[in-house]
């Protein structure tokens, strides 16, 4: 085979990457976020979970054992300090914008914080990091660009996903978290440190009432 015949190959290779990526990461969220009614949303986010481990399975060179790469590389002190903050954030957070749900299921409803503390991290954090971290850099490293940009379109694409609650708290939120996620997943060489701050990130935000903001049924449209 030409060199002109592989480089034609994998200009659409790439080209199909490309389509492939805008519409997940771009054109599926902004749907989801503009036309789907609230309470079609969580489906839709299963479906489009279900679409992404599909492509993850199908992706050239990638195992599932992957997964497991690294998942020591994490320290106590460090999980220590990201709590410790995270829970200081969010609580200054929660008091100056709804002070009316500060630390609400905690103090009202602690049986079903509980279950959420116990479901969301396989439920949400886990599935995300295998769409945001996993899918992202191990399918679509040929397109991605270099240095800096690569976290900031990561975090970015990240936050844009949550465009559906239309919240600026949630979009700042979710663009910080996708930075450290991205970090971990990238400087560390660790999926389980990504999930496991995902995860205590997720349940300090509903611990200290700021799952509010992540509630469809709180949604409100600016059109």
């Amino acid at each position: 085979m030409s060199g002109h015949s592989v480089g034609r190959g994998t200009q659409a290779s790439n080209m199909r990457l490309k389509i492939e990526f805008t519409s997940f990461y771009g054109a599926v969220p902004l749907l989801i976020a503009a036309l789907f009614p609230p309470n079609w949303m969580f489906p839709a986010l299963f479906f489009f979970t279900a679409i992404g481990i599909v492509l993850l399975h199908r992706t050239p060179g990638f195992s599932w054992a992957e997964l497991r790469y690294g998942w020591r590389n994490w320290r106590w002190v460090e999980l220590t300090g990201f709590t410790l903050a995270m829970a200081a954030i969010c609580s200054v957070l929660v008091v100056t914008t709804r002070p009316d749900a500060a630390f609400f299921l905690l103090l009202n409803r602690p049986e079903f914080l509980a279950a959420i503390w116990l479901g969301y991290p396989l439920v949400s954090a886990l599935p995300q990091e295998l769409l945001f971290r996993t899918l992202f850099y191990r399918r679509y490293h040929a397109i991605l660009p270099d240095g800096v940009a690569l976290p900031l379109l990561n975090a970015g694409l990240f936050a844009f996903a949550h465009l559906m609650y239309w919240s600026w708290v949630v979009t700042v939120m979710t663009f910080a978290g996708g930075l450290l996620f991205s970090w971990a997943y990238r400087k560390r060489g660790s999926f389980f440190y990504a999930v496991l701050l995902h995860a205590v990130a997720g349940n300090i935000i509903f611990a200290a009432g700021l799952g509010v903001f992540f509630y469809s049924g709180n949604v409100q449209r600016p059109f």
